[in-house]
């Protein structure tokens, strides 16, 4: 057993010994609003946005992406759990400007290792076994955090399976203050309809 396997399964035994009344929690969330926000280790939905478990859903990817995945479980979150908000939070200093769809794809067409990077960019480590696979996936980059987070919330917006009446509003956190900073543009493109 690895170290960190063991330190989550020492922190689960610790969890579980204070677990009380959550597991009557009900599936639907109590606040009855979803989050679509990064994967990044530094941010926690929990702490910047008042979460206790059972509050809301929080759906995350890289980059907190608007990807057919993460419109699937938002379709889910209010079609048959009854969140009537979301919220799209992207942050400061994401891991997905730092590279761009072609980059990518060239890294795991060289090897399947973890890549590293410095001032002139991102590097492969070699030694083959690497795919061509990664060619068929849109990764998702991110050039600009106001414009993505305006395309992803009308992309949303737009989507035949979300009724009209959801709001959805557009965020960028900072990860330097833990300040939520609003996308105004993304907020009004995610205005509900009645």
């Amino acid at each position: 057993m690895s170290s960190i396997q063991n330190e989550v399964l020492a922190a689960n035994q610790t969890y579980v010994s204070g677990f009380g009344d959550k597991g009557k929690l009900p599936m639907p969330p109590g606040r009855r609003f979803a989050i679509l926000t990064c994967m990044d280790a530094r941010l926690d939905p929990a702490k910047y946005a008042g979460l206790a478990e059972g509050d809301a859903h929080v759906i995350r990817n890289a980059g907190g992406r608007a990807s057919d995945d993460a419109i699937r479980s938002l379709v889910i979150s209010y079609k048959l759990l009854g969140t009537r908000e979301w919220f799209v939070i992207h942050h400061t200093d994401c891991g997905m400007e730092t590279f761009t769809d072609d980059v990518m794809r060239k890294l795991l067409r060289s090897s399947l290792k973890t890549a590293s990077v410095d001032a002139s960019g991102w590097h492969d480590a070699g030694g083959g076994g690497g795919s061509a696979e990664g060619e068929h996936i849109s990764w998702l980059t991110i050039s600009n955090q106001e414009q993505s987070v305006f395309e992803d919330v009308q992309r949303i917006r737009a989507h035949p399976l979300v009724p009209g009446n959801i709001p959805i509003y557009g965020y960028i956190y900072d990860v330097k203050s833990g300040k939520l900073i609003e996308v105004p543009e993304a907020t009004q493109a995610g205005q509900a309809k009645s």
